[in-house]
């Protein structure tokens, strides 16, 4: 009876890191985009603080908003189809 008793939280210890890793929602941290935001439209020869810098960090902006919102309905779209065609062997 012992013996059962400790499998259970041995067991936890093993599948908490994994739980935990599910928990983070993104793995980049928000200033590594804001930098690259930054490469990427001084690339094409814009000034920081004018019209077009403005627009073109903007534009990333929307983009990587447009990106994670089909990230997130990609994600409920396939929970939703493991629920509704379960696989029974």
């Amino acid at each position: 009876m012992r013996r059962n008793s400790t499998r259970f939280p041995i067991a936890l210890l093993l599948i908490a890191p994994l739980l935990v890793g599910c928990l983070e929602r993104r793995t980049a941290p928000l200033a590594d985009a804001a930098s690259d935001d930054d490469a990427f439209c001084r690339a094409n020869n814009v000034q920081q603080g004018s019209p077009e810098y403005v627009a073109c960090r903007k534009d990333r902006d929307v983009q990587r908003q447009q990106a994670d919102a089909r990230a997130d309905r990609r994600q409920r779209n396939l929970g939703e189809f493991m629920l509704n065609n379960p696989v029974r062997p």
